[in-house]
């Protein structure tokens, strides 16, 4: 199975070299995907510290296609918030549906992920 690595781990990995265990196993093992939404959070702060090895290296990460399936989105909002959960971001959503989508786990260090676990009937790399 493919685990959709998160924002927040790669700027923790990238920051701090935390989490480097799971993320070289996920990278050994072609287990590891991305998608446009994480790399739009992440190319352009590398892009002004000049990281260019590190953007080409994340490009070169299989990546997925995001089909946004707009009333999904809304059914997943609805979900939450009828569960109480009122402060879950489109972009997290986003990154929920892709996932559920190509049958990837999800690893993050984000607790939104953990909020909506059961929820949306999520898979998390634990």
């Amino acid at each position: 199975m493919s685990v959709l690595v998160d924002t927040s781990i790669w700027i923790e990995y990238l920051r701090s070299g935390n989490n480097s265990e799971k993320l070289d196993f996920l990278i050994d093992e072609n287990l590891l995907v991305i998608n446009d939404l994480i790399l739009a959070e992440l190319i352009p702060s590398l892009k002004v510290r000049n990281q260019r090895k590190i953007i080409k290296l994340l490009y070169d990460i299989n990546k997925l296609k995001l089909a946004i399936n707009w009333e999904q989105l809304i059914e997943f909002q609805f979900k939450c918030l009828k569960n109480g959960l009122n402060g879950i971001g489109i972009p997290d959503l986003i990154v929920a549906q892709n996932a559920k989508q190509n049958r990837c786990e999800i690893y993050s260090l984000d607790n939104h992920f953990t909020l909506i676990k059961d929820i949306l009937e999520l898979q998390l790399l634990e």
